[in-house]
C-alpha cells in the first residue's frame, strides 16, 4: 500500500496515525505514542506536548481518556482508499491472495486495507479483528461500531459524557445512561461553536497580523533611532572635543603671552643689572689702578671724579629693586573635579518613553515685567512614572494677550534626570498665556493663563500686613506650596499655613537625629529641609514632612568641621553654603556633605569678615555675607573669590535677594530693614522692629517675612 498523506502522519512515530487523540493545545497524536509519552514524564499528573511543549494535564485512564480526532481518523480512512483509486476505476481487495480482481467492499482503518465481503466477515468476527474500525465504500464517511454481536451497526450516535461514537447497541450497554445525541445533532452544535471559534481565531489574527507588522515597524523604527543616535552621540562629541582643543589653544596662548610679559621684564631688568655691574666695574678697575701705578698729581687729578661717578651709580643701585621684578610661578586654574563630576553623568541613551501629557510642571501663577521667571518640568510616562533621564526636547514660551500677542522664548536646562527648568523674562505687564511643549505636543495643563505684574516699589513698604505669634524666631523660609517654616528658640521648627494657623512641629530638644540645639538656620529646597544645628555642631536634612535623612558635621575647625553652623543656604547646583560665627568663615559642599571649599574670613585685606550670619546667593550665583567685623555685606564668587562689599547695616543677621537683584537686609541692633539695589545703594529702610534675625521672600508674590525675634513675632510685607 502506498504510503498515507503527510498530514496525517503522527509528529511522534512519523506513521499515519492510528487511533488520533487530541490535546488541550489542539495537538494530535497516536493513542500508543502518548501512552508512551505520559511514561516518558514520569508524572501522574501532567506531562507535555512533544510539539509545543505545553503542560497537559493528564486525565482519569490516561491517554484513553484524552479525546479521539475523529477528523484525522476520517483523514486516515480517505487517504488509504483514495491511493487505491488513483489510477484504478475499482478498489480491489488487498486481502485476497488468487490474484484475482475481487472488488473491495470496506476499508480497514486499523489495517490500512481494502478489503472483499468475505475478508470483512472474517475481521467482524475474528478474535483480534472485530474491534477494527471499518469504512464503507459504498456510503461515504459511513462508520460502522466494531463492539463484538453490534451487527456492524453505523456509528450515528455521540455519547457526550465519553465524547465517542456509539451505535444504538451500544447505548444499552456500555454507554447505558450516559448523554447521547444524533450525532448530526451533536455535529451541528459543535458546527457553531467551530464557527464562533473561527470568527475570533479571525479577529484575533487580523489584530496580531497588524501587530506584527507594527512590531516589525517599530523593529526598523529602533534601528533608524540607533543610527539617529550614533550620529547625535558623535556630533556631541566631536563638538565638545573641538570645543577643547579651542580652548586649550587658547590657554596655551595665554601662557605664552604671560611667559613673553615675564622674560620680557625680567630681561630688561637682567640688562639694567649688568649696565650698573659694568659702570661700577669700569669705575672699580680704574681706581684700582690710579691707586696702583699713578703719580700723586694724576691721583689729585682724578680724586674727586672717580667717587662722584661711583657714588651716583651706587645710589642708582639703591633706588631700584634687586629682586626679580616677576616671579616664576604660572599655574592652570581648572575646576577639574566639577568638570569630571559632570563628564561621568553626562549624557544618557535612553530607552524611555515621555508622554507629553502625563509630564508635569510647577510655577508661580505671577511674573514681574524685567525679572526671571522660572518653570520647573517632571518628564513622566503615559503610566505616570517619572523620566530616569534627560534628553528630550523641552520648549516655553510667554504669550501676552495684550501688546499684539508679544511672545518671549525661554531659555532650557536639561538637569539630565528627568526634570528641567525654563527661565522666561517677560517685558510687558497684565495677562499673558504660558505654553510648555515636550517633542512638539503640549505638556499637561498647559496652556495656561499668568498674570504678570509691575517691577516691586518696596519704598512702599511701611506696616506689616500679617503677624504671626511665635517663640523666639530666628529664621523663617517659605516653602513652594507657601507653607511657612520658623525656626524657633524652642529648639524646633513651627509650620505655619499661609494664614498663620500652626500645621505641625518638627523636631525637639535634644542631640539625636531630627533633634536640635540652638538651631539658627534653615533653607528649603523642594520638600528637603536643611537646618543649621548650631549647639550639635551639625547640618541636618529633613524632609519637609520632618523625617530625618542625613547629617553631617561635628564641632572642630577642620575641613568639614563647624563651630556653631549659623546661615545655611543652596544653590541650583545642589551646593550647601554654610556660614560659621565662631570659625569666621564659609564652608562649601557638595549635597551629601562632602567638603568642597572654604572661604577663610581671617584672611587679610578686603577677605577679612568675623562672625557670619545670613548668607544669600545673587542672580550670578554670587554669596552674599551678612559679617558683623565690619558692619557689611560682603560678595564673593562661588570659587570664594572677593567681588566687593557694601552697605553699612548695624549688625546684619539676615540677608534675602530678590529675582531683580534688591537686597533685603534685616539689623539685628538697627531694629529695622534695609533695601538695596544692585550697586549697593541703600533705597528705602523700613522701623519699627525689634531685634530682627532674619529675611525671607515668599516665591509666589514676592511677600516680605521678618522673623522678629525680640518681639516674637513673624512679620509679613506684602509689595
Amino acid at each position: 500500500m502506498e504510503k498515507p498523506f503527510p498530514n496525517i502522519t503522527c509528529a511522534v512515530c512519523s506513521k499515519p496515525y492510528k487511533n488520533p487523540r487530541i490535546l488541550s493545545c489542539l495537538h494530535s497524536f497516536c493513542l500508543q505514542c502518548l501512552h508512551h509519552e505520559i511514561g516518558k514524564s514520569g508524572s501522574q499528573q501532567k506531562f507535555q506536548c512533544p510539539i509545543c511543549e505545553r503542560n497537559i494535564s493528564i486525565p482519569v485512564g490516561g491517554a484513553s481518556g484524552l479525546p479521539q480526532n475523529l477528523h484525522l481518523e476520517f483523514e486516515v480512512e480517505v487517504a488509504g482508499y483514495m491511493s487505491k483509486m488513483v489510477n484504478n476505476s475499482d478498489v480491489a481487495c488487498d486481502h485476497c491472495m488468487d490474484g484475482g480482481n475481487v472488488p473491495a467492499v470496506v476499508f480497514c482503518c486499523t489495517c490500512h486495507q481494502f478489503l472483499c465481503k468475505m475478508a470483512y466477515e472474517c475481521h467482524r468476527t475474528g478474535r483480534h479483528l472485530s474491534k477494527h474500525n471499518m469504512v464503507g465504500l459504498d456510503q461515504e464517511g459511513a462508520r460502522y461500531c466494531s463492539q463484538p454481536n453490534h451487527g456492524n451497526n453505523n456509528l450515528n450516535l455521540c455519547c457526550e459524557t465519553c465524547s465517542l461514537l456509539v451505535c444504538r447497541d451500544c447505548t444499552t450497554a456500555t454507554h447505558k445512561s450516559h448523554t447521547v445525541k444524533e450525532i448530526s445533532t451533536v455535529a451541528k452544535t459543535h458546527q457553531i461553536e467551530i464557527t464562533g471559534a473561527l470568527e475570533d481565531a479571525r479577529e484575533i489574527m487580523t489584530k496580531l497580523t497588524g501587530a506584527m507588522d507594527e512590531n516589525n515597524r517599530m523593529i526598523e523604527q529602533v534601528e533608524i533611532s540607533k543610527r539617529n543616535a550614533s550620529l547625535a552621540i558623535n556630533k556631541i562629541f566631536e563638538t565638545l572635543q573641538q570645543r577643547l582643543e579651542e580652548r586649550k589653544k587658547t590657554l596655551l596662548s595665554e601662557l605664552e603671552a604671560i611667559s613673553l610679559s615675564k622674560t620680557t621684564a625680567l630681561t630688561l631688568q637682567k640688562e639694567q643689572f649688568e649696565k650698573m655691574i659694568g659702570d661700577i666695574g669700569h669705575y672699580t678697575d680704574m681706581a684700582s689702578q690710579i691707586l696702583q701705578t699713578h703719580t700723586d698729581h694724576e691721583i689729585v687729578a682724578l680724586g674727586r671724579l672717580i667717587p662722584t661717578e661711583l657714588q651716583a651709580t651706587l645710589k642708582r643701585v639703591q633706588t631700584i629693586s634687586l629682586a626679580p621684578n616677576q616671579h616664576s610661578n604660572i599655574t592652570v586654574s581648572v575646576q577639574t573635579d566639577d568638570l569630571i563630576r559632570q563628564l561621568s553623568k553626562f549624557g544618557n541613551v535612553l530607552d524611555f518613553y515621555h508622554s507629553p501629557s502625563s509630564s508635569t510642571w510647577k510655577s508661580t501663577s505671577v511674573a514681574k515685567v524685567g525679572t526671571r521667571y522660572h518653570v520647573k518640568i517632571q518628564s513622566k510616562t503615559s503610566k505616570g512614572a517619572e523620566g530616569p533621564h534627560g534628553g528630550v526636547e523641552v520648549k516655553g514660551e510667554m504669550r501676552s494677550k495684550t501688546h499684539n500677542g508679544a511672545v518671549v522664548y525661554g531659555e532650557v536646562e536639561d538637569h539630565r534626570d528627568g526634570t528641567y527648568t525654563i527661565t522666561l523674562t517677560p517685558q510687558t505687564a497684565g495677562p499673558h498665556q504660558l505654553l510648555i511643549t515636550m517633542d512638539g505636543q503640549h505638556i499637561q495643563n498647559s496652556p495656561k493663563d499668568l498674570d504678570v505684574r509691575p517691577k516691586c516699589d518696596y519704598r512702599i513698604l511701611c506696616n506689616a500686613q500679617q503677624v504671626i505669634q511665635c517663640n523666639g524666631p530666628r529664621c523663617v523660609a517659605i516653602h513652594d506650596n507657601v507653607d511657612i517654616y520658623v525656626v524657633s528658640e524652642d529648639d524646633c521648627i513651627y509650620v505655619f499655613d499661609q494664614t498663620g494657623q500652626l500645621k505641625k512641629t518638627i523636631g525637639s530638644s535634644g542631640s539625636g537625629d531630627g533633634q536640635f540645639t540652638y538651631p539658627s538656620g534653615l533653607c528649603i529646597k523642594g520638600d528637603v529641609l536643611y537646618v543649621a544645628d548650631s549647639g550639635n555642631h551639625r547640618v541636618q536634612k529633613l524632609t519637609s514632612g520632618g523625617k530625618f535623612l542625613h547629617k553631617f558635621g561635628q564641632q572642630g575647625s577642620g575641613q568639614g568641621q563647624f563651630n556653631w553652623p549659623w546661615g545655611v543656604i543652596i544653590d541650583s547646583n545642589n551646593k550647601l553654603i554654610v556660614s560659621e560665627y565662631n570659625n569666621h568663615r564659609i564652608q562649601i559642599f557638595y549635597e551629601d556633605g562632602g567638603w568642597l571649599l572654604t572661604i577663610d574670613g581671617k584672611s587679610s585685606g578686603n577677605h577679612r569678615f568675623y562672625f557670619p550670619w545670613g548668607l544669600a546667593l545673587d542672580l550670578q550665583g554670587n554669596i552674599h555675607v551678612a559679617s558683623w567685623a565690619p558692619n557689611t555685606i560682603k560678595v564673593f564668587t562661588k570659587e570664594g573669590v572677593y567681588v566687593r562689599m557694601y552697605g553699612d547695616p548695624n549688625r546684619p543677621s539676615g540677608i534675602a535677594i530678590d529675582d531683580e537683584g534688591y537686597s533685603l537686609v534685616s539689623e539685628r541692633s538697627g531694629n529695622c530693614l534695609s533695601i538695596y539695589d544692585l550697586e549697593g545703594n541703600k533705597i528705602h529702610t523700613v522701623g519699627n522692629m525689634k531685634e530682627p534675625w532674619c529675611t525671607a521672600l515668599d516665591p509666589r508674590d514676592g511677600s516680605v517675612f521678618i522673623a522678629n525675634h525680640g518681639d516674637n513675632t513673624v512679620l509679613k510685607y506684602c509689595v
